[in-house]
């Protein structure tokens, strides 16, 4: 579906029309996020936790992901019982 892009305010918009929305069970308040160049419009979670392990273990997979702080931060860090 081809959308046109309008002013408003300072800024601009998409109408989104009242069937996809319905479809979509968006009402209020949606979650937006661009990821790979893509607009994703969803609907907001009950649990704002939900989705945190999954993301975790993506962004963990990912190349160059490796920890990069060193063992110890201070000098008698070492001696710290936790």
């Amino acid at each position: 579906m081809e959308v046109k892009i309008r002013k408003m305010g300072n800024s601009q918009g998409v109408l989104l029309p009242k069937p996809v929305l319905a479809q979509l069970g968006l009402e209020g308040a949606a979650d937006l996020q661009v990821r790979d160049g893509v607009i994703e419009i969803r609907p907001l979670r009950a649990d704002p936790r939900q989705g945190w392990a999954e993301d975790a273990r993506r962004i963990a997979n990912e190349p160059g992901a490796a920890l990069v702080w060193p063992e110890f931060a201070n000098e008698g860090d070492a001696k710290l019982q936790w």
